[in-house]
């Protein structure tokens, strides 16, 4: 039984015994700062059932804890507050209990045998990754992360847009201006390439519409007449058809763009367990409508679509199927959803890691799968999040105006090699020691600065802001960490001795209560889907102990257990914050 519970037992045995009432609820929170306390009891809700002065039946209680709970070692009231102060033998005992565990407050066997698929990226492959997918795969990655160290299986996915017209605009421009360029013969990632090919297909199909409205044609007939797009259409006919040639080239390109794909996701950090791919996925889903009319989930119209009627969850009519017997991305959906079950039988549940624009798409899709039957369907969750802007505006794929991952990266590492120079850093390190620290400075600033932030809100995003070593940001936290690993290399006695009969400063205490909820900050953050969570438990952590390491020596401590206790005490805030931007998926530097 952790404190808090045992502290809500005794309150009600207190009311029972003190005023013969029973007393269903206790309301406890943290003691405020300007108060003397470490928990506080919340006397106002007792008032229905203990009538009274709040100020009195606080001083009752208090004294009652004082007497039968062993840790409370004092008390005061401030009106309906009763801030109780915990003991030093808590907190050291508590420490002494958790120092040593590697992996403070991860849960590493699964409390259940359900597994969870997190999907994230799912690029199309007509272009490199940007900005935007940046920020989707770091949620993705760091909410996988985060949903097993909280206790959970999990499979990391994507599927991959590597079918239709916009793929196919990319391989007509090639095919007519790519004399053959290959990422070999350009030395250019493969991804870039074939984006730079949908750049040109929309430079010249917008060319090509000024022309015809030039020769007379309506601008809305002239954009569906352009030749460069009738050809793209062409060879989307062809490639369904399963022509030989324009297959292979579509194998081709594609395979390029893979290629440059792992190369970005290796720079980042960041892996997956499966793949699926659309152009395997974009026939599933039609079995299963059939399945679905014959059970009456869906109805079909008199043009032959077939439809799912939401209207009574306050939704509206979905089409699931067109007349001509085609689907829609919705069936799609629903086939690849059933599919990835198949697969891995033991997926409970999955989470979506897509644009808050298709929120009302998974509504949809969540609820026909409910309707279908399938048990999991009520584990569905759609990691909605929101966009992430420039200082200099919006990005646009087809104009060539996105902000490239893999440049990002660069000009990441590139601004924190420029600020730790000017601020003096890291003198006396080889070049390829700094290379790598500057790497982990620039991706760790990237990383935090997004996902710091409630992942439905908006980001404008500035890198050099990012970057900075004060503040709310990752190097700040990197800073702290290789500080503490300073401190551990000074000491060089053994820390592993258990230090009981001290008496903490407050700073001390602040920090173990802080470290003592990192295992909650775990498991709220895995059920809200938001690594927001933890990036702000390791900024406060962080403060906290800065404002540790300002107000209490630690080597020039009155006594040797003291300070062997404030070692401990920041080698175990170090290995939190190690895990904390662990489940991030940002590294930590041994120096800086």
């Amino acid at each position: 039984m952790s404190l808090q519970q045992t502290i809500s037992e005794k309150v009600k045995i207190a009311v029972q015994t003190l005023y013969d009432n029973v007393l269903e609820t206790v309301e406890l929170q943290a003691t405020r700062k300007e108060f003397e306390g470490d928990i506080t009891v919340v006397i106002f809700p007792m008032l229905r059932v203990v009538k009274g002065n709040p100020v009195q039946i606080g001083e009752a209680i208090g004294n009652y804890l004082v007497d039968h709970v062993e840790e409370v070692e004092r008390f005061n009231v401030v009106k309906g507050f009763l801030n109780l102060v915990i003991a030093d033998s808590y907190y050291l005992n508590f420490f002494n209990e958790i120092k040593n565990y590697q992996r403070f407050g991860f849960v590493d066997t699964p409390k259940d045998d359900q597994a969870v698929m997190v999907e994230y990226a799912s690029p199309n492959t007509n272009k490199p990754l940007h900005l935007g997918h940046i920020r989707n795969i770091l949620l993705g990655f760091s909410v996988a992360e985060i949903s097993k160290a909280s206790g959970k299986k999990v499979y990391k996915t994507q599927i991959i847009n590597d079918r239709g017209i916009h793929i196919c605009k990319s391989m007509v421009a090639w095919k007519k201006f790519g004399e053959e360029a290959t990422p070999e013969s350009t030395g250019l990632k493969g991804d870039k390439l074939v984006g730079n090919y949908y750049v040109k297909f929309d430079q010249v199909y917008k060319e090509q519409i000024v022309a015809l409205v030039a020769d007379g044609m309506s601008e809305e007939a002239a954009k569906k007449q352009a030749p460069i797009l009738i050809e793209a259409q062409e060879m989307l006919r062809k490639w369904e058809a399963g022509d030989q040639n324009v297959v292979a080239l579509w194998k081709q390109m594609n395979g390029w763009v893979y290629d440059g794909f792992e190369q970005t996701y290796t720079a980042l950090g960041v892996d997956f367990d499966s793949y699926y791919y659309e152009s395997n996925t974009y026939l599933l889903g039609k079995d299963n409508i059939e399945e679905g009319l014959s059970d009456g989930v869906f109805f079909k119209k008199p043009d032959g679509s077939v439809w799912c009627d939401l209207t009574d969850d306050g939704l509206d009519e979905k089409l699931v199927l067109r007349s001509d017997g085609t689907a829609v991305y919705m069936t799609q959906d629903i086939g690849t959803a059933i599919q990835r079950v198949k697969d891995h039988p033991d997926v409970g549940g999955m989470i979506y890691t897509v644009g808050n624009e298709q929120d009302y798409h998974f509504k949809v899709l969540f609820l026909i799968l409910q309707k279908l039957g399938y048990s999991w369907a009520k584990n569905l969750h759609h990691l909605s999040y929101g966009m992430v802007d420039l200082p200099s505006g919006k990005m646009k794929s087809r104009e060539g105006t996105v902000v490239d991952a893999d440049d990002l990266i660069d000009e990441m590492t590139k601004t924190a090699k420029e600020i730790s120079q000017e601020l003096g850093k890291l003198e006396g390190y080889t070049e390829s020691e700094k290379t790598a620290v500057f790497n982990k400075i620039g991706l760790g600033a990237l990383k935090y600065y997004i996902l710091k932030v409630d992942p439905k809100k908006r980001i404008l995003f500035n890198p050099e802001e990012s970057v900075d070593f004060q503040g709310n940001t990752g190097p700040f936290i990197q800073y702290t960490y290789a500080r503490i690993q300073a401190i551990l290399r000074k000491a060089n006695f053994d820390r592993s001795t258990a230090i009981k009969n001290i008496k903490l400063h407050q700073k001390e205490r602040e920090l173990i209560k802080h470290l003592e909820v990192f295992p909650d900050a775990i498991q709220s953050a895995a059920s809200e889907l938001s690594p927001a969570i933890i990036a702000n438990y390791t900024y406060d952590l962080v403060k906290n102990y800065n404002s540790f390491f300002q107000n209490v020596s630690i080597f020039g401590a009155d006594s040797e257990e003291e300070k062997q206790f404030r070692v401990q005490l920041s080698g175990f805030v170090g290995n939190v914050i190690k895990l904390a931007f662990g489940l991030l998926g940002i590294e930590v530097p041994e120096r800086m």
